[in-house]
């Protein structure tokens, strides 16, 4: 296969793992990410991007393989050392190696560096391969709407993504996702670029409401994408009738999407999709989701070791090319 620029818009650990299996499938391609920055968040005063550093360790080799996130040989005795002091919150477990480069980020971002330029600094250690950029070098984070047990009856209240996700498991329901801080924010360096010169655009099979749809929600880039001429395929999240990882279920129904791979290609829609691959299982679907104007595949699309996640690389690539503008 020639050498090809591919975007990808990606989250977390979903979007991590199948940016390991794409580079597996076409090694020779230019690969960008663009990286999910609504999950970020303030903690102990250090600037925490979960899904930017989930790429880059897994890209890097220093992941947490069977977590997913994190950092491989991870110890904890800041955390400890923390609660000793009662300091919280104690619901979000950073490790001592996961701390150093949060400190390092932290530093940078107070010498006067964006983002981006932080990004790329720290991607010099790590090495993954592609060219990672944060979706944004302003602040974004995404809340969550939730029902206030401490308020009046029918009181709500917004709470940070990562307490909705990693404290309350998910397990309130959500009223609305809001992307706070996202109407201010501009593109970071390069995104808008490399989304107008690349030769295919790829949704990873990552939230979304929370991760594909936060970068979406910066304005620019939803444009961007609709008017590239690259075409653009995703993969769908949900097998099943159930997210394939994760609580996605909980921030579709946030925003009145059922929890079905035909379902989330509406949500997305003909202005932004090409096409779409759904899992096997999911094969009765691919007739819905061509009735909205988007071509759709039955493949499959659980990424249980690397070769198969390639193998899902490649069906996306080759929709691409069927579906080529």
């Amino acid at each position: 296969m020639p050498m090809q620029r591919i975007v990808v818009l990606a989250g977390g650990i979903g979007g991590a793992r199948f940016l390991r299996g794409l580079m597996s499938a076409v090694p020779e391609s230019s690969l960008t990410v663009i990286g999910n920055t609504g999950d970020d968040i303030h903690l102990f005063g250090l600037k925490v991007c979960p899904d930017l550093d989930t790429v880059m360790y897994t890209l890097g080799g220093g992941i947490h393989e069977e977590q997913g996130w994190g950092r491989a040989g991870e110890t904890f005795a800041v955390k400890e050392e923390l609660a000793a002091y009662g300091v919280g919150p104690d619901w979000f477990g950073l490790g001592d190696r996961d701390f150093a480069t949060h400190i390092v980020r932290t530093q940078m971002l107070a010498a006067g560096y964006p983002l981006s330029a932080v990004t790329e600094a720290l991607c010099d250690r790590w090495k993954p391969g592609v060219r990672l950029l944060p979706m944004s070098d302003d602040r974004v984070e995404t809340h969550v709407m939730i029902d206030d047990p401490d308020g009046a009856p029918g009181a709500r209240k917004a709470v940070h993504f990562q307490e909705y996700w990693v404290r309350l498991r998910a397990s309130v329901p959500a009223h609305a996702i809001i992307p706070v801080g996202a109407e201010q924010a501009k593109p970071a360096p390069g995104v808008l670029e490399a989304i107008a010169e690349a030769d295919v655009i790829l949704f990873p099979p990552s939230n979304p409401v929370v991760s594909v749809g936060s970068i979406l929600s910066v304005p620019g880039i939803r444009e961007a994408v609709a008017d590239a001429a690259a075409p653009v395929v995703g993969l769908s999240p949900i097998v099943g009738g159930s997210p394939v990882r994760g609580m996605a279920d909980k921030v579709l129904a946030a925003v009145g999407v059922e929890s079905t791979a035909a379902a989330v290609a509406r949500h997305y829609g003909p202005g932004l999709l090409d096409g779409w691959l759904v899992d096997t299982v999911d094969a009765a679907a691919v007739a819905d989701v061509e009735a909205a104007g988007i071509a759709c595949r039955a493949v499959p699309l659980m990424m249980t070791d690397l070769e198969a996640t390639a193998a899902m690389a490649r069906e996306a690539l080759a929709l691409a090319g069927e579906v080529k503008k």
